[in-house]
């Protein structure tokens, strides 16, 4: 477990939502757990296979600042990949650093929330409470940052389970790019019985691909099994193509590859004279004591991501089922606490009473002596005030004469200096205007002109599609341009015949 978390969780579960299989691990042990049920005290983390997600890289201005690039993220993910604006997807994202490019760059991750209350019914139903659920591929952050893996250059993880497989591209220890492939399991199983022409089981198929792999010795076998993986290569080249024509990338050091029921024999072989890159087992050892049974690869990183410092992997968190705050930082908690406090004071407040009224009443005695005093010399100092304060009533009015009859003659020289200098042309106030509105792309309906004695307002009358545009456009001006300008706009409404949110805006020159 993480720093932060091993002080409250005595143990790890690891949950694959998509075969029902769950690990228990702590610091350096995992084993497999057959039917979990909720246990305060344990920590639980789920992954997102490849087909649950969509993920997309998205460029934002360094000048947005930090508060709004969520907002600003969100809306570019809707625009960019199309989707549909009635569902709220769940959207979340890490920054990518050491970027050379003009914009911030962000790793974005969105799934549909249909998508998570399918996935986890049946977890959530027993466990009530998942506490991170991680996309597949930034689970392989932890081979890197826990030294499992220590060279910096571009690899390649190529990793099949019963109904996903994935390929997944990191370059100097950071994610890039990730692939779900055609191949997972249950589509070998269908593609080799549509070469073999008949129909064998599923189990039986992943049990001799696991146990004999290539080398089967069975020349029928081997003979669909060859042509199979010749198509999934291809297929895999295809993609590798692809990823590194989209992200420069010019040369792939390593390609590990494996599966959830362990290496398949042969197949790094194939895969390397395939490729032409060199081919490594995806079987690494994380240093947790298994026994006899093998544990997929994927269950070992969720348990690796969690003993992770949190600033050194993917903090990515796709979950609906937080568990509650503690006790007293609920409401309810809060509520029966100071119900307690109240008892105890209540209680506690006779016995102090009759103990601190007889210190008081002595305290009372002192009091009223001292009194007598004080309110003799009260009485000639008040006269003495009167007549300083008589005195400093007539030197004010005095000077209070002189004060106005300065200011009106101030007043007067500015208001003449103001109209020769400073008197602002209609048309330089709509240009610097208009220079505004379309840095926001806020439209303007309609403008109007008064004057008089002691004001000078223009009316625009703008619109946009979100009322944002408008907030951020008078937050910008009032920042910018109130030197010269004061601002007011009474409300921004939405107009159900154009959807624009419109305003009056009234400009007061100064």
């Amino acid at each position: 477990m993480s720093k932060t978390n091993q002080h409250s969780f005595a143990t790890v579960l690891s949950i694959n939502p998509y075969n029902g299989s769950n690990y228990v691990g702590t610091s350096n042990e995992i084993r497999f757990e057959g039917n979990p049920q909720y246990i305060k005290e344990q920590y639980r983390i789920s992954y997102l296979d490849t087909g649950s997600f969509i993920t997309a890289l998205i460029g934002v201005s360094k000048n947005i600042p930090d508060e709004d690039i969520q907002f600003v993220i969100e809306t570019k993910v809707y625009e960019e990949l199309a989707l549909d604006m009635a569902v709220k997807y769940n959207i979340d994202y890490f920054e990518l650093t050491d970027t050379e490019e003009q914009e911030r760059q962000f790793h974005v991750f969105v799934v549909d929330p249909e998508t998570l209350d399918d996935t986890f019914a049946k977890p959530v139903s027993n466990l009530k409470y998942i506490d991170r659920i991680v996309p597949v591929p930034l689970l392989l952050k932890g081979l890197y940052t826990n030294e499992v893996i220590l060279n910096r250059g571009t690899n390649c993880f190529i990793y099949f389970q019963d109904n996903d497989a994935f390929l997944t591209i990191y370059d100097q220890q950071e994610f890039i790019y990730t692939k779900a492939l055609k191949y997972s399991f249950e589509e070998m199983h269908e593609r080799f019985c549509e070469l073999l022409g008949e129909q064998i089981e599923k189990d039986l198929f992943i049990q001799f691909l696991a146990n004999e792999g290539l080398s089967t010795h069975n020349s029928e076998h081997q003979k669909y099994l060859i042509k199979l993986f010749g198509e999934l290569f291809l297929h895999i080249n295809d993609v590798l193509t692809y990823a590194k024509r989209a992200y420069e990338i010019e040369k792939i050091e390593s390609v590990y590859i494996g599966s959830q029921v362990g290496s398949i024999i042969g197949l790094d072989e194939y895969c390397q004279t395939y490729l032409s890159l060199e081919s490594l087992a995806f079987d690494f050892d994380y240093g947790y004591e298994t026994g006899d049974r093998y544990v997929d690869q994927i269950q070992q990183l969720m348990h690796l991501y969690t003993q992770t410092q949190q600033d050194l992997r993917y903090d990515v968190n796709f979950t609906l089922y937080h568990r509650p705050p503690p006790f007293l930082q609920r409401h309810s908690g809060k509520v029966i606490a100071v119900t307690l406090v109240s008892l105890m004071a209540a209680f506690a407040y006779p016995a102090t009473y009759w103990t601190l009224s007889y210190g008081e009443s002595l305290h009372k005695q002192l009091m009223e002596q001292e009194y007598i005093q004080v309110h003799n010399t009260k009485v000639t100092r008040k006269k003495l005030i009167d007549l300083k304060l008589a005195n400093k009533a007539e030197a004010e009015a005095h000077f209070k004469m002189e004060i106005d009859a300065f200011n009106e003659k101030k007043a007067t020289l500015i208001k003449i200096r103001d109209i020769k200098v400073h008197y602002p042309m209609k048309g330089k106030i709509l240009t610097a205007l208009t220079k505004d509105l379309n840095r926001f792309k806020v439209e303007l309906s309609n403008v109007s002109y008064t004057e008089n004695n002691t004001s000078k307002i223009m009316t625009m009358r703008v619109m946009a599609p979100k009322d944002k545009q408008i907030t951020d456009l008078i937050a910008y001006m009032t920042k910018n341009r109130s030197k010269d300008f004061s601002y007011n706009i009474e409300k921004i409404f939405l107009d159900e015949e154009s959807k624009h949110y419109r305003g009056d805006l009234k400009v007061v020159l100064k």
